[in-house]
């Protein structure tokens, strides 16, 4: 989404933007807009994830390509073999190179049984991202760590929010009657992917904490993933609505109250913002957005620690208190207002423009589309 958003800026701007990416199942076409070049490569099922596809080395494809027609900058948001490829061959042609760190790779392997390679993971990445001329991290808490582990070039972008999509007003009381909900009875809420790293059992274990002492309550899962069969299995009462996007996924957050998000290998996690413009009360540990945008008790609440006790406490105490839930609810949509998409592409714009001029070079200022900027992306 957030790389989807940024195309779209740099498109807005005038910029010429070309998207490197792997071809997805049952993808036949790349998208066809104006200023927008999508070059499609080869790819293979990521593990555990069969739906998506991540991109094989293409040094030599990229080498020629970009001689033939030689962007301004190339911008790397994978760091898959793809996107070691990109590194590699804006290097050879002495073009310059910046990154995006969008994934904590190396805590995602504790999840699926190959803890053993999270030194391994944790030394190309730290290597890939500092061959790069700056790298990207969504919180000054992402930077400040990145900077421990020895990382250069760190540089601060932080995530937006479309606030004219994501509001209170999008509430819909048929859709909550849809979920078999009395007027007034409390309904729990997580969007995201059902996968390991999301720390789905410990939600399911909060909303069973809650059940028992505030009856009625409803679980709605918005997201789908490898987990979806086991949760469903673990909570068969829940509502499970799938992907949603758009206006029906704005819908769906405003039509919930309480916002349930402890997951703990998130770089950023947007759906955080999301939740608070659309005036949930987000429960999450003080980690990644939810430590940039919340103010414990305020616009939410934080668990300080990562003990999953707690966390099940915080829930049931929010749940049961109606009127700090309806106070923290009324001022979440407010404090993320300033959080907006327009600055994050300027701010993305400055960044690289600041490498090119290191570089002795500049964007063109005509106002027109001409600069290309690939992104080598493994999805899309």
């Amino acid at each position: 989404m957030t790389l989807g958003r940024i195309v779209d800026g740099l498109l807005q701007r005038g910029h010429a933007v070309q998207v490197v990416r792997p071809r997805q199942a049952k993808e036949l076409n790349p998208v066809t807009r104006t200023g927008l070049d999508e070059v499609l490569s080869a790819g293979v099922p990521v593990p555990a994830y069969g739906e998506l596809r991540f991109g094989l080395p293409s040094k030599n494809r990229l080498v020629k390509l970009w001689s033939e027609k030689r962007p301004d900058i190339v911008h790397v948001v994978t760091e898959g073999p793809l996107g070691w490829s990109a590194v590699a061959a804006a290097r050879a042609l002495q073009l310059p190179v910046t990154s995006s760190f969008h994934t904590n790779f190396q805590s995602y392997s504790q999840h699926y049984g190959i803890g053993l390679l999270q030194k391994p993971i944790e030394g190309y990445l730290k290597k890939l991202h500092n061959r790069t001329q700056a790298t990207l991290v969504p919180t000054r808490a992402m930077v400040a760590e990145l900077q421990s582990r020895g990382y250069n070039n760190v540089t601060l972008m932080s995530r937006g929010v479309a606030t004219d999509q994501f509001r209170p007003d999008k509430r819909s009381q048929v859709l909550r009657a849809s979920w078999g909900v009395e007027p007034g009875t409390l309904v729990a809420v997580h969007v995201g992917r059902l996968a390991k790293e999301k720390n789905i059992a410990l939600v399911i274990s909060a909303f069973r904490a809650i059940q028992a002492r505030v009856p009625g309550a409803k679980m709605v899962f918005v997201g789908d993933g490898p987990l979806r069969k086991q949760v469903e299995l673990s909570c068969p009462e829940a509502i499970f609505a799938g992907v949603r996007k758009g206006e029906e996924l704005a819908m769906h957050y405003a039509s919930g109250d309480l916002f349930l998000f402890p997951s703990l290998t998130e770089t950023f996690g947007n759906v955080v913002p999301e939740a608070l413009a659309s005036g949930l009360a987000v429960l999450s540990y003080a980690h990644a957005a939810a430590k940039e945008l919340i103010t414990h008790g305020s616009n939410g609440v934080l668990v300080t620690n990562t003990e999953e006790l707690d966390f099940i406490d915080a829930a049931v105490a929010l749940a049961m208190d109606p009127a700090k839930l309806a106070r923290v609810r009324q001022a979440a949509p407010a404090s993320v207002a300033h959080v907006g998409w327009d600055a994050v592409y300027d701010s993305f714009v400055e960044t690289l423009s600041g490498v090119l001029e290191r570089h002795g070079r500049h964007f063109s200022t005509t106002g027109q589309p001409g600069r290309a900027i690939p992104l080598s992306q493994p999805n899309a």
